[in-house]
């Protein structure tokens, strides 16, 4: 039934998921998990769809397509970030397994030995590629082939062009061991200087975080307290038309009511803490999505400053204008 349902799905989000399951290492059938997540957020959507029009008197039909929406969007970006853990962990452990395959290459072990033998449980998700990569070679394969079959199976830039900086050495007659020890050496340089851009650029991350988590609730609490006491001054006021017509400054009616900044607060902290999250995976991480992990926390940390702001606020003065 789950291969059924997979047919339906528009075939690029299909292609999608199947990469994204490839490059996550989850062993199972793409088109069945394509079928599930397309019938289990439909039954979802059912499900909240009729308990927001019922409580809420929300549209029963937006309402099913804005939470379905939702649901699939969440499953592919768990599923990309989930890939993207797995290849940061790759090139982190990267250097040591080029490091570990060319002892075994200088000890005088042949290409697959070496390769088989760099295979170590501490590699997690990388072991089972490394003896794939050996048990190919094994069988005949040419090495350059099976490496880049392997980087094809991880989400990872840097794994894709070591593997052809080593593939291109190889072509040009260079010799492996020597190769992979250079290329662990320029790995290893790059993380440093990785390590010093982000110790660098830490400030920018703190300064975002507080502006966002602290300064714009901040803001919006003192300044919907102000308009709430403002809306009921002017609302109490009565003044006579004469007396009016003489002053230099008129008085009208706000416009604007309390709901309506509330609202507008509300919306801004979140889209604000959603940009802003994205942004601090953006110079962190060196990619947007890689910030939405601190997304959910952000958005409750500044929604939480909001509402805590405004509560002290209106402890402290609301006395002085009788609320």
């Amino acid at each position: 039934m789950y291969r059924f349902l997979a047919k339906f799905y528009p075939k690029k989000l299909k292609e999608g998921y199947i990469k994204l399951l490839e490059y996550s290492g989850i062993k199972i059938n793409p088109h069945k998990f394509i079928g599930f997540i397309l019938s289990s957020g439909f039954l979802l959507s059912l499900v909240v769809g009729f308990l927001l029009a019922l409580l809420f008197k929300v549209s029963f039909w937006i309402s099913i397509l804005g939470f379905f929406f939702l649901f699939e969007t969440l499953v592919y970006f768990l599923l990309l970030l989930k890939a993207d853990s797995k290849a940061k962990f790759v090139e982190s452990i990267l250097p040591d397994v080029l490091q570990l395959m060319s002892s075994n290459l200088r000890a005088g072990l042949t290409t697959d030995k070496a390769f088989l033998l760099a295979a170590r449980p501490e590699f997690g998700p990388f072991q089972d590629e490394i003896n794939q990569v050996g048990k190919e070679i094994t069988l005949g394969k040419n090495i350059g082939i099976a490496l880049k079959e392997m980087s094809k199976r991880i989400k990872s830039e840097r794994l894709s062009k070591t593997v052809a900086l080593i593939v291109s050495g190889l072509s040009a007659g260079g010799e492996l061991a020597s190769l992979l020890d250079q290329t662990a050496k320029n790995l290893r340089r790059e993380r440093l200087v990785d390590s010093r851009i982000r110790a660098n650029v830490m400030m920018y991350v703190i300064f975002i975080f507080v502006a966002v988590g602290f300064g714009a609730p901040m803001l919006f609490g003192l300044s919907s307290f102000l308009i709430e006491v403002l809306t009921e001054i002017m609302g109490g006021i009565d003044m006579p038309d004469t007396a009016a017509t003489n002053l230099p400054v008129t008085f009208t009616d706000v416009s604007i009511s309390v709901n309506f900044v509330l609202t507008f607060a509300i919306t801004f902290l979140v889209t604000s803490s959603v940009l802003g999250s994205m942004i601090i995976g953006l110079i962190s991480k060196g990619k947007e999505r890689d910030g939405l992990r601190f997304m959910p926390g952000l958005i409750a940390l500044s929604l939480a400053m909001f509402f805590l702001i405004r509560h002290g606020i209106k402890t402290m003065l609301g006395g002085l204008f009788g609320f």
